[in-house]
């Protein structure tokens, strides 16, 4: 199966992660899993290692949680798909880390650009929700939905999950519409 560059958005335990999983196994390609979430406590450890065992040993797994421009532009890895899981732990940590949030998006556009070989970006939606109760939230919610409209300007496609169901947003030949 011929894969491109793929966002995938959807809720938590909407099931994108496994989505994006089962397009990287169909794609008959060397998978690559670059995991940007920590296990800084026993639930998100436990998460993890639930992750690890469901993809099995035929995938290599990097860990980084800042440095996605890098791992785009590896020496050695256009020729396999990468499964970005997720950019929303990515954020936390760019903004957690006090990075410019506005340059590191614009600098992973620019490396989704550049990069030869199809990536999975995994991704929350998190604007459906609540409006956040701290400016800190809300600031989050906001970078979140701009760097989500970021990446789907420049990939071929975009898929929605809800309940374990993949809807196409955005295909090669339907571009979506931003309002």
């Amino acid at each position: 199966m011929m894969i491109e560059t793929t966002l995938i958005l959807g809720g938590a335990r909407s099931g994108k992660s496994r989505h994006a999983e089962a397009l990287a196994e169909a794609s008959g390609l060397e998978k690559v899993y670059v995991a940007t979430g920590q296990g800084g406590d026993a639930e998100m450890a436990e998460r993890i290692v639930r992750h690890q065992a469901r993809r099995g040993s035929d995938w290599k797994t990097i860990e980084e949680p800042l440095d996605l421009t890098g791992i785009l532009a590896g020496e050695g890895l256009s020729s396999r798909v990468l499964l970005i899981d997720c950019l929303t732990l990515w954020l936390s940590n760019v903004m957690l880390d006090g990075r410019d949030v506005e340059a590191e998006t614009a600098a992973l556009v620019a490396a989704i650009d550049a990069r030869a070989g199809p990536v999975l970006f995994v991704s929350n939606e998190i604007g459906l929700g609540l409006v956040p109760e701290t400016p800190l939230g809300r600031e989050f919610r906001d970078c979140q939905g701009l760097l989500n409209q970021a990446v789907a300007a420049v990939v071929p496609h975009v898929i929605f999950v809800a309940a374990g169901l993949p809807l196409t947003l955005k295909d090669n030949q339907n571009t979506g519409g931003a309002e």
